[in-house]
């Protein structure tokens, strides 16, 4: 695998994505808004940008082309299905046997055996409620795109981050199968280690067809449970 392509490459996320893919010596092609392109400055002449938007199909149609590996921020932005057309463009169009990687937070569940906490529940609930009233945020298409991931026969990956925070590297996130399991419970992670753990997971077999929820490794229930 020589050539990653990472979808919205220009938020905090991506652009941690996008340092550690240079780290590891991959040529890097990034997918991001026309109006954020000028993020990815720090970047220049190192990586290959397609300005877009992320669920344009002829965009990621472009850019993914003869990449071993894609890297996927679903982000659940605007009314109009953003997550669920960015998942099923890379569904339809990603080279045969790519490796994907996609990007959620740890609400959706693929097997619905995830237990969660009331307040966790309620913040949820309040979130897509107050979201669909002011006509910014669809959770429910973040759901639908990763049910599109979870049914398909690619070689996929959903990557389930807890509470982020800023500040440097604490190394590789553990992770578990399902929240609410022990190692989980400090439910915090540095995001740079999220965008680390989503560029290790392209090289993880054992991670296929997993929905791993992870962990900061030297949070508190990491280091107690691990």
């Amino acid at each position: 695998m020589k050539k990653v392509c990472i979808i919205g490459a220009s938020g905090k996320l991506g652009r941690y994505m996008v340092q550690h893919a240079l780290d590891r010596g991959y040529q890097v092609v990034a997918v991001c808004r026309q109006q954020s392109v000028s993020k990815l400055s720090d970047f220049n002449k190192k990586i290959t940008i397609f300005p877009g938007a992320t669920n344009d199909r002829e965009v990621i149609k472009q850019a993914v082309s003869g990449c071993g590996g894609v890297l996927t921020v679903l982000v659940p932005w605007g009314i109009q299905q953003y997550s669920s057309g960015t998942a099923q463009a890379v569904l339809d169009f990603a080279e045969p046997g790519a490796r994907l990687i996609f990007s959620c937070g740890w609400h959706i569940s693929r097997d619905g055996k995830d237990v969660y906490s009331w307040t966790f529940k309620a913040m949820v609930n309040l979130m897509g409620k107050l979201a669909r009233l002011i006509r910014v945020i669809e959770l429910d298409d973040q759901v639908e795109a990763c049910r599109r991931v979870f049914e398909s026969e690619t070689r996929w990956t959903v990557v389930r981050g807890s509470d982020l925070e800023e500040g440097e590297s604490q190394g590789l996130p553990v992770w578990s199968r399902h929240v609410g399991d022990p190692i989980l419970k400090s439910n915090l992670t540095r995001r740079i280690d999220f965008a680390l753990f989503m560029v290790d997971a392209m090289e993880r077999d054992e991670l296929i067809h997993e929905a791993p929820a992870i962990v900061g490794c030297k949070s508190p229930s990491a280091l107690e449970n691990n």
